[in-house]
């Protein structure tokens, strides 16, 4: 398999071999916060990825988690038309996640190759929203991005959920499902939008 078609592929950082994310029991995965104002978390379950073309599924379940479902990995994968170069857009998250919430999400497109500043407000704004209404964001991120604790992350094409925000949203807690061995971590939203550009997010 083109390592540039795996869509999913696991970081090339080294930390987990590709088709190495096996799932398990889906697992509290909540981080200690970073001091600030206004910290606030969605609820929501971690399941990882058991292969490395269904990021987009696994981001979803956590998403839905929030909703108190718990829809199996290869139900969403089925319906989000994923196969093994991944799944296609934000544009399908969204779509599919509607169908079990009720219409609840969006799709934000950042178009350009680095985020505008009205791009990363507009993130800021809709994550602080989204979790404030127990609704995580699912994210389709581009390359790499370096977190709050210097750990670069980077991948050919990905889907992360965004569970949770402190100091009024400028630091958002990524919830990634290629990342068992660490499933969540910080992000400065500046990155996060950055990570986007190019792509877009359901919230």
């Amino acid at each position: 398999m083109n390592p540039i078609l795996r869509r999913c592929l696991l970081s090339v950082a080294g930390l987990a071999a590709a088709g190495g994310a096996v799932a398990g029991p889906a697992v509290a995965a909540h981080s200690a916060p970073v001091k600030g104002k206004n910290d606030r978390a969605a609820d929501y379950e971690y399941q990882a990825q058991p292969n490395y073309f269904y990021c987009g599924p696994a981001s979803a379940r956590i998403a839905l988690t929030a909703e108190g479902r718990k829809v199996s990995q290869d139900e969403l994968a089925a319906k989000l038309g994923t196969t093994e170069n991944g799944t296609d857009s934000a544009l399908d998250i969204t779509r599919v996640l509607n169908e079990y919430t009720g219409g609840k999400y969006r799709t934000t497109e950042i178009r350009d190759e680095v985020a505008t500043r009205e791009q990363v407000d507009r993130l800021r704004a809709d994550v602080r929203a989204a979790v404030d209404a127990d609704r995580p964001v699912v994210a389709n991120v581009l390359g790499s991005a370096v977190d709050v604790d210097g750990v670069r992350h980077s991948y050919p094409g990905h889907y992360v959920t965004v569970v949770r925000y402190a100091e009024d949203g400028d630091t958002v807690l990524v919830a990634d499902p290629a990342r068992p061995d660490a499933p969540t971590y910080w992000m400065d939203v500046t990155a996060m939008a950055d990570w986007i550009a190019g792509r877009g997010y359901s919230s």
